[in-house]
């Protein structure tokens, strides 16, 4: 569990940092237009970035591509995870008409509606952090290659 508290420590960091951007939208009511959600690719990728490197720098040579990737996947995992209790508890207590703002065409026609978008916005997050993570780690990997003279 000690090995986790850098990475956990990242994604609530970075699970703030989504929740007050979102707010700050939610301010300017920009918060209904999906198109703003794309910069919290960026946003988690920042966090993870900086946990895998953190991550290298403290285990120095013992830092392997499984412990970054698991530092990496923990970070979005637990960022994923407090975002998206805080936006259920946005949209279901503070804003109720929210969703309904959303998506009004989809919000008449499923009866689960909420649901539905709460694990769109867990799917969301999980799948970003995936492939951020994998991505970065091509850059955090000791090569195998022999050197050349």
């Amino acid at each position: 569990m000690k090995n986790m508290t850098l990475p956990i420590r990242f994604g609530l960091v970075t699970a703030a940092v989504l929740i007050a951007y979102f707010l700050i939208l939610s301010l300017m009511g920009k918060h209904t237009n999906v198109f703003y959600s794309l910069f919290n690719g960026i946003i988690t990728g920042f966090g993870v970035y900086e946990t895998i490197k953190y991550t290298k720098l403290r285990l120095g040579k013992e830092f392997t591509y499984g412990k970054g990737f698991t530092a990496g996947v923990t970070t979005g995992f637990a960022a994923t995870l407090v975002f998206t209790i805080f936006f259920a508890l946005y949209s279901t207590e503070l804003n109720t008409g929210f969703l309904g703002e959303l998506s009004e065409v989809w919000s008449k026609d499923y009866a689960n509606f909420e649901g539905i978008v709460f694990f769109t916005v867990a799917i969301m997050g999980l799948a970003t952090t995936l492939v951020l993570t994998l991505s970065f780690m091509q850059l955090f990997k000791t090569s195998n290659n022999p050197k050349s003279k």
